[in-house]
């Protein structure tokens, strides 16, 4: 029997997993869904993600692939599959695809929501969510400062420290401030690819920004430097949802 390849998109909530790469000892969500075929297979298989996301961060369709050689059909794979993995972690599609199909290499964008809950006091439910600001934020300068992000730039600047790559330069094709809820603010940022803390260390200026400790009319001149230290603080992960990817 020759192997299929299957893509999944999944969502999960990553407040209890150590990111989605596999670690020898911590949980995380590519661990859990391997470990899951291999129970339904019996082969050890490796699930290629779009993208390691961290410790704490969430997922509303992260998307997956994987080959197999399994008799099974891609709907009793996706129940199979949810029926073994917790319930923080749930397959919402699976179809067969190309052999071809890889979720990492074949992407061409992915989009990322951040949830800000800017109000005096913090949430007693869902702050796990989310990142509380108590100040009032200036959003019509975090908008400003957004403005200039959009476009093909060296990101090197909202890059971590230490972080593997062959170059730093990405393209921003959307990057949106919304108010949806009078103490809720979403960063919307969709690009062809992501440094590592890349989003959150954009947010982590924004908030900067919002906060009058950065002028918007800085960001291009953090841009251009290159240089960590110039940005803002890095946002906490619990605000992060990897939310669509394009292929």
């Amino acid at each position: 029997m020759s192997p299929k390849t299957f893509k999944i998109i999944v969502e999960y909530d990553g407040t209890e997993f150590h990111g989605w790469q596999r670690q020898k000892t911590d949980p995380t969500i590519q661990g859990a869904i391997e470990a899951a075929l291999k129970t339904i297979t019996g082969e050890s298989i490796t699930v290629a993600g779009s993208g390691r996301t961290d410790a704490g961060v969430h997922a509303l369709g992260q998307v997956a692939s994987f080959s197999c050689n399994t008799r099974l059909g891609q709907r009793d794979l996706a129940s199979g599959l949810n029926a073994l993995l917790p319930d923080s972690i749930v397959v919402l599609r699976c179809c067969q695809t190309e052999d071809s199909f890889h979720a990492r290499f074949s992407a061409k964008a992915k989009t990322y929501h951040y949830r800000i809950v800017n109000c005096r006091r913090p949430p007693a439910i869902g702050r796990q969510y989310a990142w509380h600001v108590a100040k009032r934020l200036d959003r019509q300068s975090m908008r400003a400062a957004l403005r200039q992000l959009v476009g093909r730039y060296d990101f090197s600047a909202f890059e971590a420290a230490g972080s593997p790559r062959a170059h730093g330069t990405r393209t921003i094709v959307r990057a949106e401030l919304k108010e949806t809820e009078p103490e809720e603010l979403v960063v919307v940022i969709e690009a062809d690819g992501f440094l590592r803390h890349m989003v959150r260390n954009i947010v982590g200026t924004l908030v900067s920004v919002g906060l009058g400790r950065i002028q918007p009319e800085e960001i291009q001149t953090i841009l251009m430097s290159k240089d960590r230290s110039r940005a803002g603080a890095t946002a906490p992960p619990q605000g992060l949802f990897l939310v669509s990817v394009t292929y």
